[in-house]
């Protein structure tokens, strides 16, 4: 599947599609007849109907999970707002490849399958403070490639990133989908002390003034002030949406890619939960925005898919509960009277 132009994107944007609301009250059903007080297992129970719901199956499974690291550069860079260069994005997917990074670990202890897409990184985004990150068809190429890594017959996907300067690139496109002030979105990302950071404002506020006559659409949102890799998590999400396989989203830029599908259309990111709340400070006040509740808070700031791929060992126990559990009748014990 592919965004091969503009309409392909409105139209999976806007696309009817929902759980499937039958099999969402039987796995309810089963719930309230398992071995416990009702409720007795609090979010893991809301986890296991939510993916009922998105798999179409009463007893949901989790056999094939998979993680998806989108990499890719940003032209923003040259206006020292990280701790690193643009080198490291490249040495970081080496990393990857060669199974050294965190998210090689965390997936395997996930059971997850991890697929990492390099994109152009030898071809950064333009520099938004003057330009649009991508050009329409740039952003239409990274919105498919993402949505090529996601096929029916998954039972999770695992969205991250990798990229040098792609903390600023969320910030200004939280602030563009959402409103407020530069200040209040940025962080230190990589580690950046408080000049840094003044940096980092001022990069987003020339931005955001940039573009402030441009469409206010998601494809132009993202196009203008996102970047490859931020672009590919939002084709992924859409792609997942289409053929119904849940998302488990990750930190701070993972999030800010769907910022802009959930303005312009709420249902689009349904299909989704957030692994994790990031130590980033903008990451709690996006998704208070987005109305996601993380499933952890562990201070996490890494990014590359690693905090949702521990909330997906949560997502692994919520199901094996549902599915495992005893019901009242099969176990003799008396029910709630």
């Amino acid at each position: 599947m592919s965004f091969a132009t503009l309409a392909d994107f409105e139209a999976a944007l806007a696309a009817p599609i929902a759980p499937d609301a039958e099999v969402i009250a039987q796995a309810r059903a089963r719930q309230a007849d398992l071995t416990k007080p009702p409720g007795s297992l609090g979010r893991l129970e809301e986890i296991a109907i939510f993916f009922a719901g998105w798999q179409g199956r009463a007893r949901p499974r989790l056999e094939r999970g998979r993680a998806v690291v989108f990499a890719g550069n940003h032209g923003v860079v040259a206006h020292n707002v990280s701790a690193f260069p643009a080198a490291v994005t490249a040495q970081m997917v080496a990393n990857f490849e060669h199974g050294g990074a965190a998210i090689n670990a965390l997936s395997r202890a996930a059971g997850l399958e991890l697929k990492v897409v390099a994109l152009d990184l030898d071809r950064p985004t333009a520099d938004f403070t003057v330009a649009p990150a991508m050009t329409e068809d740039e952003c239409l190429a990274a919105l498919s490639a993402g949505a090529s890594t996601v096929e029916a017959g998954l039972d999770l996907l695992v969205l991250g990133e990798m990229g040098i300067g792609n903390t600023t690139a969320a910030a200004a496109l939280c602030a563009r989908s959402l409103g407020g002030d530069a200040a209040v979105w940025v962080g230190p990302g990589t580690g950046i002390d408080d000049a840094g950071i003044a940096r980092k404002v001022a990069v987003v506020d020339r931005a955001i003034a940039c573009h402030a006559d441009a469409p206010m659409t998601a494809f132009e949102t993202l196009r203008r002030v996102g970047g490859r890799e931020i672009a590919a998590i939002a084709g992924a999400v859409l792609r997942a949406r289409q053929v119904r396989v849940p998302v488990l989203l990750d930190g701070f830029i993972c999030c800010s890619a769907v910022a802009p599908l959930a303005v312009a259309a709420p249902a689009s990111i349904a299909h989704c939960l957030a692994g994790h709340c990031s130590a980033e400070p903008g990451h709690r006040r996006l998704l208070a925005a987005l109305g996601l509740e993380p499933i952890l808070h562990l201070d996490m700031r890494l990014g590359e898919a690693s905090g949702a791929a521990v909330a997906a060992n949560i997502v692994r126990a919520a199901l094996a509960a549902h599915d495992g559990m005893a019901t009242f009748a099969e176990a003799g014990v008396s029910g709630a009277g």
